[in-house]
Parts: structure tokens; C-alpha cells; sequence
């Protein structure tokens, strides 16, 4: 299965080329951030981003506001009464355990204590917080979000009933070292182009000699 993955890489890395690193930002931004993003896409996240911080100039301010005025300011995300106070809960928790609302030291800890730190906290998974290590901190870890775990069950690497926790795990130890990145958003790319989740163009993918349901919607 290793093998398998190295052809992917290879072969995405081929067709849609070899992804440049964007900056991240600051954790606690990327954290937040990454809370909009959930159960929305990237265009809506980003307008709530931008609309929460044209509303409250420090972190401090948001921490302390009403969640249902946190909640009109990133209505455009979704879930926005929820996503309210999962990030002034967040924020509270984080002010409250470190002392300041600043957890760039996430950056220097081990991954595995960072994310076990974090997804102690409602509306914090493991797809959160390891993108905002991945992003933010450079470290080679693979998040799993919807794209990424459809391709994962598609291709075989586990099961169809595999939930995004469990794709998460069987992955880790799958990923050649330094590739997390660029899998992640080479996926990212041909879940939103080719493997959508909805009549998926498998004629045009370039690693459907590598898929099971690919090979199977060949056969029918």
C-alpha cells in the first residue's frame, strides 16, 4: 500500500504540480479560521473570517464579546450560533490554560501533545487542529477533511464505513516523509475538480489505475 502512495504523490504531483506553501498566519488565527471552514466552503469562510476581525480588533475582544454578536459577524460561515461559541469557548479555554490568547508555541511542541491538547475542546477534531499544524507550522502531518477521506475510502486505503478519525490514523504511517503537504492539497484538487463527491469525472483521473471504485465504475 506504501508503494501505492508513492505512485500518487508522483502522479498528482505530475498533473497538477508540485504545491507551493502559503502562509498560514499566526496558530490561534489559523485556529479560528479553521473552525469557520467547518461544514462550509472556503469563500463563506473567508467573508466571516474577514467580517469577524473588521468587527472586534483583538482576539481579547472577541473573547469577551456576546456569542450571539460574535454569531451575526460570521453568519456568512454557517452553523453560526454554534461556531460562536465553540470559538469564544475556545478562546476562553485557551486564555484560561496558557495565560494569553497566543499559542504559537504549538509550533515548537510535539504534535501528538499539541493535538491531544486541543481536541479536548468541543468543535476542535483532529482535521482542525492538524491543519492548523500543518498550515501554520510546517509539520508533516496529513489532516483529513471531506475531500481527503472521500479519496481515501474511494481509492481503498480503508474501508467506505472508515470514519475521517480512523482514514486520519490508517494514513499517518502511509504518507512518505515531507508529503503530507503536498498530498493533502493535490487531493484537495481532485476532490474539488475530478472526485467530486457527486458524478465524479474518474475518465479524466489521472491515478484511477490506483482506484477501486474507479476500476469498478470502469467494469459497469
Amino acid at each position: 500500500m506504501r508503494n501505492s502512495v508513492d505512485y500518487i504523490i508522483k502522479s498528482l504531483e505530475t498533473h497538477f504540480g508540485i504545491p507551493a506553501r502559503i502562509d498560514g498566519g499566526d496558530p490561534l488565527s489559523s485556529l479560528v479560521n479553521t473552525i469557520l471552514s467547518q461544514s462550509t466552503n472556503d469563500r463563506n469562510r473567508d467573508m466571516a473570517y474577514a467580517r469577524l476581525r473588521q468587527k472586534y480588533g483583538t482576539w481579547e475582544e472577541v473573547m469577551e464579546a456576546n456569542a450571539e454578536d460574535i454569531a451575526l459577524a460570521i453568519k456568512p460561515a454557517g452553523l453560526s450560533n454554534q461556531k460562536s461559541v465553540r470559538i469564544k469557548d475556545v478562546l476562553l479555554w485557551i486564555k484560561r490554560t496558557y495565560g494569553e490568547l497566543n499559542i504559537d508555541f504549538i509550533c515548537d511542541e510535539d504534535p501528538q501533545k499539541v493535538i491531544e491538547q486541543f481536541t479536548q475542546l468541543k468543535g476542535v477534531g483532529i482535521k482542525t487542529i492538524t491543519v492548523v499544524l500543518m498550515f501554520t507550522c510546517g509539520v508533516d502531518v496529513f489532516p483529513v477533511d471531506t475531500h481527503v477521506h472521500r479519496i481515501c475510502r474511494r481509492i481503498g486505503f480503508v474501508p467506505d464505513n472508515a470514519t475521517a478519525e480512523k482514514t486520519y490514523h490508517a494514513m499517518q504511517p502511509l504518507v512518505p516523509s515531507g508529503k503530507s503537504y503536498s498530498l493533502h492539497m493535490n487531493f484537495l484538487k481532485l476532490g474539488r475538480t475530478i472526485c467530486k463527491a457527486i458524478k465524479p469525472r474518474c475518465d479524466e483521473c489521472p491515478i484511477i489505475d490506483w482506484c477501486e471504485y474507479g476500476s469498478r465504475q470502469n467494469k459497469e
